[in-house]
């Protein structure tokens, strides 16, 4: 019983990184796009 409750302590901190990462919305490294690269209209033809 001891065990488990040393694992689960020990978890507790990746647990939260975790959380903290997919709460806070981190910007992607290098430049981005400013137009859609995936839209319904395909624009005029060439």
């Amino acid at each position: 019983m001891r065990a488990l409750v040393a694992a689960a302590i020990g978890l507790v901190p990746v647990l939260l990184f975790v959380l903290l990462l997919s709460l806070v919305d981190l910007p992607p490294d290098g430049p981005t796009s400013p137009r859609p690269l995936l839209t319904a209209d395909p624009g005029p033809k060439k």
